[in-house]
């Protein structure tokens, strides 16, 4: 009983913090369908990362936030519809309700018939095979062993990147979410072999109590 009770309490005082917190607030206000939205804001507007006309990859996009400021992001106007200049194609293992001009595809991104739907999506709506931006929120399921944990969150990760390689233009960008603690440096070794710049950087809209941080590559390395 007294385990079941504290979970409750932890519960209940997660979605107090929720509730009340600012970007929830926000998101409920401007539209978004997640406080994620303003991590990848405070990241682009940081790095200057998606200009209009740009083709970006959403890696791991459900519920659809970072989709949707992208969306805005390429509008003319900064409309959540209307028209869009610039490409979008986003991926998740689990399903996203439709967002106006950006191609979902629903797959495990470890699997070779995803990524073979994902290349197939750039060809067909891209005007170059290349891409401009790739974005990866991607997170495993959290088994709470920090070495299993590490090992899986790396693996998501060298996914990106060698996606990211292959398909960057030469001064493209990739974002990744990672967290600290074990392969967290092997991570960052991993940026810094493949790319021009790395930039580390904890968005204000990530908790504080989260070891949650995104790591920002810039001008892949030629090989």
């Amino acid at each position: 009983m007294k385990i079941r009770t504290q979970s409750k309490k932890v519960n209940k005082a997660w979605l107090n913090d929720h509730v009340n917190d600012p970007y929830v607030k926000l998101a409920q206000k401007e539209g978004y369908r997640a406080r994620a939205a303003y991590k990848l804001k405070e990241i682009d507007e940081t790095f200057k990362l998606i200009r209009p006309g740009d083709c970006v990859v959403d890696l791991g996009s459900a519920p659809g936030a970072w989709s949707q400021y992208v969306r805005r992001k390429l509008s003319p106007t900064g409309a959540a519809a209307g028209e869009l200049n610039g490409t979008i194609i986003a991926m998740d293992i689990l399903p996203m309700e439709p967002i106006e001009g950006v191609c979902f595809i629903q797959g495990d991104f470890r699997e070779d018939d995803t990524l073979h739907a994902l290349q197939t999506a750039l060809a067909e709506r891209a005007k170059t095979k290349l891409v401009d931006v790739v974005v990866s929120d991607m997170a495993p399921n959290l088994s709470g062993i920090a070495a299993v944990d590490g090992t899986r969150i790396t693996h998501l990760v060298e996914l990106a990147v060698d996606f990211a390689l292959t398909h960057l233009k030469p001064q493209g960008a990739l974002v990744v979410k990672l967290f600290h603690g074990p392969g967290y440096d092997e991570v960052v070794h991993l940026f810094r072999a493949h790319f021009q710049k790395v930039k580390p950087l904890k968005p204000k809209a990530s908790r504080d109590k989260s070891a949650e941080t995104f790591l920002v590559g810039i001008g892949p390395k030629a090989s």
